[in-house]
């Protein structure tokens, strides 16, 4: 029999895996934030790579500022709560890939496994660029009072936030 944070932990596994995009939040040199979206890829250890345009205000402020929040969110329309969606947020410290390496090519070759054929357009596009982004802690919530700390030593490990 499963314990709650058992339960809650195999559901946060599960949460990423039905979305495609995350919103992201940067900031630029200014400190004036930025939210927007961008299609994803997530490997093993839960390191999150964005191939975005060099054009975005986001990519633009990532350049400057190597901090992001990102943001996965239940559909509105899903949720039996307008005021408590499910939902999950990392901090991410972000590090460009460099292009043409080995890394790069293993990711633009998952983003196409995963988007298809609109990558190989993409990757003809020069300022096109991807970065991995590493979350160092985070939160899940299900609910109300049902909030989670996540932990950026395990980030497979979940705290229920107010609970000692």
């Amino acid at each position: 029999m499963m314990n709650q944070i058992e339960k809650v932990t195999a559901e946060y596994q599960k949460f990423i895996q039905q979305f495609q995009s995350l919103i992201i939040s940067t900031v630029n040199k200014e400190g004036i934030p930025n939210g927007s979206y961008t299609p994803f890829v997530i490997d093993e250890s839960k390191n999150i790579y964005i191939y975005v345009s060099g054009l975005s205000t986001h990519t633009q402020n990532l350049n400057v500022n190597q901090k992001a929040s990102v943001l996965f969110i239940e559909d509105e329309a899903q949720a039996p709560q307008i005021f408590a969606r499910r939902r999950l947020d990392y901090d991410c410290t972000a590090t460009l890939i460099e292009r043409e390496t080995n890394e790069w090519k293993q990711v633009v070759n998952d983003f196409a496994e995963r988007f298809g054929e609109i990558i190989e357009m993409l990757r003809g596009l020069g300022d096109f660029r991807i970065f991995k982004l590493t979350p160092y802690k985070g939160r899940f919530v299900i609910g109300f009072g049902q909030a989670y700390h996540i932990n950026g030593d395990n980030l497979d490990e979940l705290a229920h936030i107010g609970k000692k």
